[in-house]
């Protein structure tokens, strides 16, 4: 049987709801709705969901609070769509930085949305298996390395502390949770939590070499960051989860 994508909407204004509702059952998806957060957390326990339409502005728990608490609950795989009546960036950057997948601002075509949401089940799907390692005080070890994941940076075989940027941070982690993957530019765009900027898609190359010197690996040989030619870069070492070090 033909799998047909869920898609839950949770907005606390019932005429978008319904309205949003409609037309996803009508363009072949099926729908749930939700008016807050606890209406929501009662769906998931019940009924697997592909993609979540989630409001920003809702009394009571935001939007923002309800997707920094999915991605670190049993359902952080769900895409997210975040909607906004807002047009400030900050808003859609911070939304981005808590996990969100993609953002619309409100008004907005329906058309809109349902592209969006179609090519963030197509990008998701289109992704390798990652390590589902989050937990604080664990650590990702390769090599003679460990990438500390609760003070995020790294640490070398004798114990000393090299300190990663924000953007080189989510790279590493996106090479750790997938090694011995090749990975293409729109792969690790889309598993460094969304184009959260032009900026960083004209960056990937910059910052895998930033990486690389992080490493001390010799970019016309590299031991750990490889490039595919036409295709890519693939994280070379086998990477192991344990405990961080004293």
């Amino acid at each position: 049987m033909e799998h047909i994508d869920h898609i839950l909407v949770v907005d606390d204004d019932r005429e978008i709801r319904t309205l949003l509702a409609d037309y996803l059952t009508r363009s072949g998806l099926r729908a749930s709705v939700a008016a807050n957060g606890k209406q929501m957390r009662q769906l998931l326990e019940t009924t697997p969901v592909d993609l979540i339409v989630l409001d920003i502005m809702m009394p009571g728990t935001d939007g923002l609070t309800l997707c920094r608490e999915l991605r670190s609950s049993a359902h952080k795989n769900v895409p997210v769509l975040m909607l906004t009546a807002r047009s400030e960036e900050t808003d859609r950057i911070v939304g981005l930085e808590m996990g969100a997948d993609d953002y619309l601002v409100k008004p907005f075509v329906a058309r809109e949305l349902l592209a969006r949401i179609k090519a963030i089940l197509r990008r998701t799907r289109m992704l390798p298996p990652n390590l589902q390692i989050t937990e604080a005080g664990r650590c990702l070890a390769f090599g003679g390395w460990q990438l500390d994941t609760s003070a995020r940076h790294l640490v070398d075989a004798q114990g000393t502390v090299v300190a990663l940027s924000g953007a080189e941070y989510r790279l590493m982690r996106v090479f750790l949770d997938h090694p011995q993957r090749v990975l293409n530019r729109d792969q690790l765009l889309n598993l460094t939590q969304g184009r959260d900027a032009e900026l960083f898609e004209r960056s990937i190359d910059l910052l895998v070499s930033r990486l690389r010197q992080r490493l001390n690996d010799d970019a016309r040989e590299p031991a750990y960051i490889k490039t595919v030619r036409s295709e890519g870069y693939v994280f070379s070492m086998p990477v192991v989860i344990t405990e961080a070090r004293e």
